[in-house]
């Protein structure tokens, strides 16, 4: 029997963020993938998490335990896929370092992911993304920031971890111009930024405290900016601009919706989808094509370029020996058998 502990921390502190370079919200996000694993295998099994071994986690628990999670804790199927995704990945790390487990390894290799509906993307119209960006008030501190946050997040097409994690060396601060992103699976990208844009960022720089972190958003404490924190932002500023907007009200309006936005605008004003792969940062254009299933002008343009066909209605005729086949079939005893 192999004690977990050991394999687990060096996968967790070492493997990840040492030798694949995975970044912090990655490592995070499987570090609590397990807690929730390990938690639950120690109820099952009455075994403290320190005790714990390898061995035990085979296939009939890791199924249950993805049971659990859909069934007790009301998690999607996505949420129920990505926790399989950290256990894949352990059990790689295991297959090169204990050779007892690699029969164990490939049973569970061989538990399958769950398909997931592949719903439309969200997005603001630009009445509704006006309303929005014009909703804090910018006669405080805090109101410049969430308006710089805003239209940053919006014009640039962010994900809530690169916005937040921004730091005040990524901007170009003699012109305000660009802003160079280091995005998912590390890769870059340098962005110009709209005059509207750099104005805001501009304004909250003059506003901003100079012994804070590094970050360039910071929150009343002068720390750098969460997630749940520019979620509660947005929040709160999508109920300000539903009062202009009414139809804000019937959207889940959350950071990402920002960054669909902005493909979505992106992908009318260029009709490129490559150009909007590569604002957004997207490794391939696989990535991207979701927005070519939202946006309806494209589809609109394909009625207009095609011409309908002229067809007449019809009545089918087969061959008499064919119907006379089907009727025999049909009026068969064999058949119904």
């Amino acid at each position: 029997m192999t004690a977990l502990a050991p394999h687990l921390s060096s996968f967790l502190l070492e493997y990840l963020p040492r030798e694949r370079r995975m970044s912090p919200h990655t490592c995070d996000a499987y570090a609590y993938s397990f807690q929730l694993l390990i938690c639950f295998a120690a109820d099952r099994l009455h075994v403290k998490p320190s005790q714990f071994e390898i061995e035990q986690l085979d296939v009939p628990l890791i199924l249950a335990f993805l049971e659990h999670i859909e069934s007790a804790r009301g998690n999607s199927a996505r949420t129920r896929n990505a926790r399989l995704a950290a256990i894949h990945s352990f059990f790689r790390f295991l297959e090169y370092r204990l050779v007892s487990c690699l029969d164990q390894a490939r049973r569970v290799h061989a538990i399958p992911m769950k398909k997931t509906d592949q719903k439309l993307v969200g997005y603001l119209t630009r009445d509704e993304l006006k309303a929005l960006l014009d909703a804090p008030d910018v006669t405080t501190p805090s109101g410049v920031r969430d308006r710089a946050m805003l239209h940053l997040a919006f014009s640039a097409g962010l994900r809530v971890s690169e916005l937040v994690g921004l730091r005040l060396d990524q901007l170009d601060q003699q012109t305000l111009a660009t802003i160079h992103i280091m995005g998912k699976g590390r890769r870059e990208r340098v962005l110009p930024l709209w005059k509207q844009t750099a104005s805001a960022i501009k304004a909250w720089m003059a506003v901003r405290r100079g012994d804070g972190d590094k970050e360039l958003f910071l929150n009343a404490r002068g720390h750098s900016m969460t997630r749940s924190g520019f979620e509660y932002v947005l929040a709160s500023h999508v109920i300000t601009a539903s009062n202009k907007e009414p139809s804000i009200k019937k959207k889940h309006v959350t950071p990402h919706v920002l960054r669909h936005s902005c493909a979505i605008h992106t992908l009318q004003a260029t009709k490129d989808i490559r150009k909007v792969s590569l604002w957004l940062g997207h490794a391939s254009l696989q990535s991207t094509e979701i927005y070519l299933r939202a946006d309806t002008a494209e589809k609109l343009e394909t009625l207009v370029a095609m011409d309908l066909p002229m067809l007449k209605p019809g009545r089918f005729k087969a061959p008499d020996k064919v119907l006379a086949m089907l009727k025999d079939a049909r009026q068969s005893k064999n058949y119904a058998e």
